[in-house]
């Protein structure tokens, strides 16, 4: 649940603050006209979105308990902690100019006026990559989830992202922005380790990766996976009640690199700007 929240808070406020400054530009410049080709790509963009999620989650519940089963599944959880340690580091990097960025694009747009599919296509790129991102990592979660406990997280990771974009832009407050997605961003490593720890596991049962498979200890019997907490811990932090030497390995490398790399962007930037 908690991980289901934390990737829909993070996705849905950067796509509704990318569609803000979009709209807030038009009526800067004197267009409010053309908000409407905004949300028109913004609304081709969700249902596409939702098409793929509902696609992927059956194409990976086809083939219950199969081999082919095993090998979507891993694909999904290193494509998935690929985009996770990206995204994370991308808006880290680019946090601070995406608003100029978004702007010079849609300015660019509007320039295109005899272009009808400037604008729509803008925000279709734009909020769908966003909502292509969530899909994948959704469904990466979906695997060792409860479904109610994900739908539960996504909606309150939903609420959240959009409250927080509306209280900034309707109410005209600003919020310490470069925080909250730093701290999203080490929170989302998190969640990407243990995404990696899973692929590691389903390539160690297709025998792709046949050593250091000894489990390094067994904690079913005093919190399983499949409780309550033992599932919240496994989604948020990563735990594993039997993990091989390689998931951990894996998890702590890559957790240990990545967050170290992602601490020390701020010390380059500094360092860069001095």
């Amino acid at each position: 649940m908690l991980a289901a929240a934390a990737i829909f808070f993070r996705e849905s406020l950067e796509a509704s603050l990318i569609v803000g400054v979009l709209l807030a530009y038009l009526h800067r410049v004197g267009r409010p006209d053309r908000a409407a080709a905004v949300w028109w790509g913004v609304g081709i963009a969700l249902a596409l979105d939702i098409a793929v999620g509902v696609a992927g989650f059956h194409l990976l519940q086809s083939y219950p308990g199969s081999r082919l089963q095993a090998l979507l599944e891993a694909a999904t959880y290193l494509v998935a902690t690929g985009l996770l340690t990206w995204m994370s580091f991308w808006m880290k990097r680019r946090a601070r100019g995406l608003r100029r960025e978004m702007e010079a694009q849609l300015a660019a747009a509007l320039a295109a006026g005899s272009s009808a599919l400037a604008l729509p296509l803008l925000a279709f790129v734009t909020v769908g990559r966003e909502g292509l991102e969530t899909v994948l990592f959704m469904l990466a979660l979906a695997l060792g989830s409860r479904p109610f406990a994900l739908g539960l997280g996504a909606a309150v990771g939903l609420g959240l992202g959009l409250g927080v974009s509306y209280w900034m832009y309707r109410l005209g407050r600003r919020l310490p922005l470069a925080v909250f997605f730093n701290a999203l961003g080490v929170v989302l490593l998190l969640f990407a380790a243990g995404l990696l720890a899973d692929g590691v596991q389903d390539l160690q049962r297709l025998g792709w990766l046949p050593f250091a498979t000894r489990a390094v200890w067994h904690s079913g019997s005093l919190l399983s996976e499949h409780s309550v907490l033992g599932g919240l811990l496994h989604g948020f932090f990563g735990y594993a009640q039997a993990p091989s030497s390689l998931q951990l390995a894996a998890y702590i490398a890559f957790l240990t690199v990545s967050v170290v790399g992602y601490i020390r962007l701020d010390r380059v930037a500094g360092g860069g700007a001095r």
